[in-house]
């Protein structure tokens, strides 16, 4: 069952699912389009038995700067310095086969296929420990404390270097 590139035909689904993995931290159907439309390259879905089950959200971004929950980017900077996950969900019922691991697979090729020296995400819901087995790990950063407090007391910014070829 591989991820594969989101469609407009996809947007409902990936919205309905996201509603029932991150009850605490709905976001607007807006967001879903405005990724989509901007990076839709960046944007994969997992299917099962003809029905969505999981979903990524992905795009250039600045190291550092996560955009706020529910928010629209207006568009991906020109001075990109890292490529941000910005969601990866799936059903609970389909997690521990691997789909995760192998869709951050993905990403990381696409990541440095892109140049990227690092992808970043911020971890919730008590994820860290499965970013960390994804090569990612807890980084601090100036003046984050009260933007990442919006995305639950648990939430803690991640980075995977990757390094660029010819570094």
């Amino acid at each position: 069952m591989p991820w594969r590139s989101m469609t407009e035909q996809d947007l409902e689904a990936a919205k309905i699912l996201a509603d029932k993995i991150h009850v605490n931290f709905p976001e607007d159907m807006d967001v879903f389009v405005e990724r989509l439309r901007l990076y839709p390259q960046g944007c994969l879905v997992l299917a099962e038995e003809g029905r969505l089950v999981g979903y990524a959200l992905t795009h250039p971004w600045r190291f550092g700067e996560p955009p706020p929950l529910n928010s629209r980017l207006g568009a991906i900077p020109r001075n990109a310095t890292t490529y941000y996950l910005h969601d990866v969900a799936l059903l609970p019922e389909t997690r521990g086969r691997g789909h995760a691991a192998r869709g951050v697979e993905r990403l990381v090729d696409k990541a440095r296929s892109e140049g990227f020296g690092n992808l970043s995400l911020v971890a919730v819901n008590r994820s860290q420990a499965f970013w960390e087995r994804m090569g990612f790990r807890a980084v601090s950063h100036a003046g984050l404390e009260t933007k990442l407090a919006s995305y639950g007391v648990d939430a803690v910014l991640m980075v995977q270097d990757l390094g660029r070829t010819g570094d």
